[in-house]
């Protein structure tokens, strides 16, 4: 999996990006120039790419080919744009269930939320363009295929994404320690999009500033938070048994 969604070249980058396929990242060599190089930078340039500058020893481990200072990861999925996302959602005719993942860069979590999304309905995902977790073998191991059956959007502003969702009448429930109502006491029945934060961090500041409501989930033993995956079936799963 991890060689097929892995090209290395500058040509063979540039043709990847001209063509439409879902680039993760590319890494480029500190320093590298030339008139190609200057190419693939405004291709770079032109859209939403995540770029990380790299010494050539980190682009050896990458590719055992001529890698010409570039590396790129291809998605084994395409994404779906957000106005096509809510339209199809829309059209289905059934109450929406969206979930944003705010910051998580765990690609095991990442693949093991995809999976329980699948098993709960969500209609789709969203996620950061920059920041979140890729989606390589492990997600697509993690979540058993579950990537492939769930859409998934990237956007480049999480924020935006919650104001677009806003103006459909979607609630935007964030799953925080920093309320006092719990899962249990926000009507899940209605359209709603639930945001799911960092471990370390939770939900960022400007998110929960947004959110129509907050939620915890009640602990009881001395440790004080859950596994972020886990965290986000328990949400999800108080969702299905409110719809039921």
């Amino acid at each position: 999996m991890e060689e097929t969604t892995r090209i290395f070249g500058i040509r063979a980058v540039i043709e990847a990006i001209e063509s439409g396929e879902s680039i993760e990242k590319v890494f480029i060599q500190k320093g590298l120039a030339g008139s190609l190089f200057q190419e693939l930078n405004r291709h770079l340039k032109s859209g939403s790419f995540t770029v990380s500058y790299v010494p050539i020893e980190k682009l050896n481990k990458l590719s055992k080919g001529n890698h010409q200072g570039v590396v790129a990861n291809i998605s084994p999925i395409s994404f779906i744009s957000l106005n096509d996302l809510v339209e199809s959602v829309q059209n289905k005719g059934t109450i929406p269930l969206y979930l944003l993942l705010d910051g998580i860069t765990d690609v095991r979590n990442f693949g093991a939320i995809i999976r329980t999304a699948e098993c709960c309905g969500v209609d789709g995902i969203i996620v950061q363009e920059k920041g979140s977790a890729p989606i390589n073998a492990d997600t697509v191991k993690t979540s058993a295929g579950a990537v492939f059956k769930v859409p998934i959007c990237k956007v480049d502003h999480i924020k935006d994404a919650l104001f677009h969702l806003q103006t459909y009448d979607v609630k935007i429930v964030a799953a925080t320690e920093k309320t006092d109502d719990t899962v249990y006491d926000i009507d899940l029945k209605q359209p709603v999009a639930i945001v799911m934060g960092d471990e370390a961090k939770g939900v960022s500041n400007s998110i929960l500033k947004l959110a129509d409501f907050r939620a915890k989930l009640p602990m009881l033993g001395e440790i004080a938070s859950l596994n972020v995956s886990v965290a986000c079936g328990a949400v999800l799963y108080e969702t299905v048994r409110q719809r039921s």
